[in-house]
């Protein structure tokens, strides 16, 4: 068998075919979240809407871990997908602010099953020296939904109205459990699930191996928690009307350089491949806290892309490859709680800092950069080694 047969499996498709489809559902309501919440009453807490579902995604992510590795990867994706798509028909029958952020809440859980479960199964079918090149398709297809999401969902509210788009988003939700049903379990003698599943333990939380990693992880998201909550109103300041835009360019870049960006790090190795990506994160995030145009903001946008869809295969391969294949879902579920308590700071730290005073929108990005930079300082100057497990 080829090394291509061995990474493009039917399988491996329809992996990838669920995630576009699960970023599409649930990417496709975030522009449009600040105005409604606003129409809810709701303007002070826009730094909520981020920062809440992250919070609730980082809190099921042990529990996502544990599962993934006891009772199965298919049924955790299973399970992420079926939340996403109820909780997004529930958007349009809600009144008031704090139903908004109970929904969130719950929301926040999809994300923290999806992906774990998806990570795990990925790493599970793909030969060790191809990893970083499948976790860059993967990711391709990712960003695909990430990027398309935002722009169908604006579309869909301008052209109709907000509760078409909810359903819509929750239909494709739908879909995309479909395509999971038709993926075989790679778990070997998985456990039926019991209450002791859902009992964690100290030492089931974190897993130490994947510390450094989600460390740089932690640092460099919280770029993601800053544009998911601020572009909405930044491009809405600079006259652009598709709040969805911004995330076209930025996804299209990500998308662009993924898999190349898969392949450097197999090849040249994970630290030289981040250290790259921290600076260019680092540069397009001032950058775009100085920008007073929407050239200027799709420029920042597309470099801003280049950055993360080189540095988050690069992270995940790097926590797979330090991880013991017995608690692989352990250590994937610690990266994604870095990865939700950086967005949740970017979040909240930048609407804290936003206060609803454009002049002041800039600053959020300015000190995201920083912290950029305070990731490619530590992967630099830190004692880290590119430690492979199996």
């Amino acid at each position: 068998m080829t090394q291509n047969q061995k990474i493009y499996t039917l399988n491996f498709w329809l992996l990838c075919s669920s995630s576009l489809l699960f970023f599409t559902s649930f990417n496709m309501i975030i522009p449009e979240l600040p105005d409604y919440l606003t129409s809810l009453g709701g303007e002070e807490y826009k730094g909520y809407i981020i920062s809440i579902f992250t919070l609730s995604a980082g809190v099921s992510r042990p529990f996502s871990g544990k599962l993934t590795d006891r009772v199965g990867r298919v049924p955790v994706m299973v399970v992420g997908v079926v939340v996403s798509c109820v909780c997004t028909l529930f958007y349009p029958l809600i009144g008031s602010v704090a139903a908004f952020l109970l929904i969130r809440f719950f929301h926040g859980f999809s994300t923290g099953f999806k992906p774990t479960g998806t990570s795990a199964y990925l790493a599970d079918i793909v030969p060790f020296e191809r990893r970083g090149e499948a976790l860059g398709i993967l990711g391709f297809c990712s960003s695909t939904g990430i990027g398309l999401g935002p722009i169908i969902g604006s579309w869909l509210a301008l052209e109709t109205d907000l509760d078409t788009m909810f359903y819509c988003a929750s239909g494709i939700s739908l879909l995309s459990i479909l395509i999971l049903s038709g993926l075989k379990e790679t778990l070997e003698n998985p456990e039926r699930v019991r209450w002791e599943h859902f009992n964690i333990k100290k030492n089931e939380i974190v897993d130490k191996n994947a510390l450094s990693p989600s460390i740089v992880m932690l640092l460099c998201t919280t770029s993601y928690g800053v544009i998911l909550t601020l572009i909405p109103d930044y491009s809405k300041s600079l006259g652009i009307e598709n709040k969805g835009m911004f995330f076209m360019f930025f996804t299209g870049a990500s998308m662009l350089v993924r898999v190349f960006a898969g392949r450097l790090s197999d090849r040249y190795g994970r630290l030289p491949v981040l250290k790259f990506s921290t600076l260019m994160l680092m540069i397009s995030l001032i950058w775009i806290g100085f920008v007073s145009s929407d050239v200027e903001l799709y420029l920042g946008a597309i470099v801003l892309g280049l950055g993360i869809g080189t540095n988050s295969p690069t992270l995940y391969a790097w926590t797979i490859d330090r991880s013991n294949p017995l608690h692989r879902g352990r250590a994937i579920a610690t990266m994604y709680i870095a990865l939700e308590i950086g967005i949740g700071l970017g979040a909240l730290g930048s609407g804290y800092v936003y206060a609803n005073e454009i002049s002041q929108i800039g600053w959020s990005f300015i000190l995201s950069g920083i912290f950029c930079l305070l990731a490619f300082l530590y992967i630099t100057f830190a004692p880290l080694r590119e430690k492979k497990l199996n």
